[in-house]
């Protein structure tokens, strides 16, 4: 595809426009329709306490066998995001411009207003509209950010499953292809079936929601994190025995740092006395979690990120560094949150902290970093 024909294809269609829409328009009714836990969230820095209704999972499976009753009556085509690709990328890319716009306009209204929600304006242009002003605005008594996120997740998965069906639809579907495919899969349906550790995360918990935010959620996770899913669609790689089973070993490692670090932080928030990996935990200063995976590394479920990360590239082989662009990505994401993180911890919980520090001095990779 020469430069011409790829500059008209980031401009969005009716088609496009009326797909992205009709997305955000399902998740918005079926996320209050659809029956789900209701999970009181951790007690934000405002003093707010939010309280979200975790039915991801239903509303994940509604969507896929919707979908699929669509392509099976011939209303929709299996590959049409796959085929409208850089035009829902561009797309996304506006409505993300534009959702920041009105959540930045919104934000100095009410903070103008002596909003309860108490924006914070630090008067600064970028600051203000990079990260944002609210830390948990709300549409129509929704979260935007948990919103978001969900967004970014289940279309991640749609691209895929529209790259698979081109795939096959090519006549090249590869044992790399499938690998990929499967450990995707594998991870999705794992956070949305534990959606409710999303509540106690540090994008939910102290993070305002600006560019960077939306961008990431509805940008950057599905169309980055599938990145290595069109690349396997132009590009064959034949993987030996050898590199599938270290490939898997990778992505379960990974899973079982990420899943069980997250697991510990979430049933600790909500019970500081549930025992970790059978035992009593160990609390510094009666706040911080030293026990189980939080005693190994002060972010150990970074790592676990890093490594699903890099089991969803391995499948690719090493012959192009293209599809390991979401892990060195990820990678310099998490070691700035990570420094961002330390330094928050460190001006709230102040002497706490430094004997948390002392206690488990790896940040992230166990006695390299």
């Amino acid at each position: 595809m020469d430069l011409d024909s790829t500059l008209r294809a980031l401009v969005p269609s009716s088609i496009s426009v009326t797909m992205l829409l009709g997305f955000f328009a399902y998740l918005g009714i079926a996320g209050t329709v659809i029956p789900g836990k209701v999970v009181p969230g951790v007690i934000l820095s405002d003093g707010t306490r939010l309280h979200y209704r975790c039915n991801g999972f239903l509303t994940l499976i509604l969507l896929v066998a919707l979908l699929g009753i669509g392509v099976r009556m011939s209303f929709i085509s299996p590959t049409a995001i796959a085929d409208n690709g850089l035009e829902l990328l561009s797309a996304t890319l506006i409505f993300s411009f534009v959702v920041t716009l009105i959540l930045y306009v919104a934000g100095h209204r009410s903070h103008n207003q002596g909003s309860s929600l108490k924006p914070h304006v630090t008067g600064n242009l970028i600051d203000d509209w990079w990260f944002g002003i609210q830390l948990n605005p709300q549409f129509m008594g929704i979260d935007l950010k948990f919103f978001f996120v969900r967004a970014g997740m289940m279309g991640w998965l749609l691209i895929n499953l529209s790259i698979l069906a081109k795939s096959v639809k090519e006549s090249n579907l590869s044992q790399s292809m499938i690998l990929y495919q499967i450990f995707c899969v594998l991870y999705i349906l794992d956070y949305f079936f534990y959606e409710e550790y999303m509540t106690s995360t540090w994008d939910i918990i102290a993070e305002k929601l600006g560019f960077m935010l939306v961008f990431g959620d509805l940008v950057w996770i599905p169309f980055t994190f599938s990145i290595q899913g069109w690349w396997l669609l132009r590009n064959k790689v034949e993987l030996t025995t050898a590199a599938v089973i270290a490939n898997c070993i990778v992505f379960l490692i990974g899973y079982q740092v990420f899943r069980g670090a997250n697991k510990q932080k979430h049933v600790f928030k909500k019970n500081p006395k549930a025992p970790i990996w059978g035992r009593p935990p160990k609390v510094i200063g009666g706040k911080l979690l030293a026990s189980g995976y939080w005693g190994i590394a002060r972010h150990c479920n970074y790592l676990g990120d890093l490594l699903l990360a890099a089991s969803f590239s391995l499948p690719c082989g090493i012959i192009s560094p293209i599809p390991y662009f979401y892990p060195i990505y990820l990678l310099i994401l998490l070691i700035w949150r990570e420094r961002r993180d330390e330094a928050r911890c460190a001006e709230k919980y102040r002497e706490v902290w430094a004997e948390y520090c002392k206690l488990v001095p790896w940040r992230i990779l166990p006695y390299a970093y």
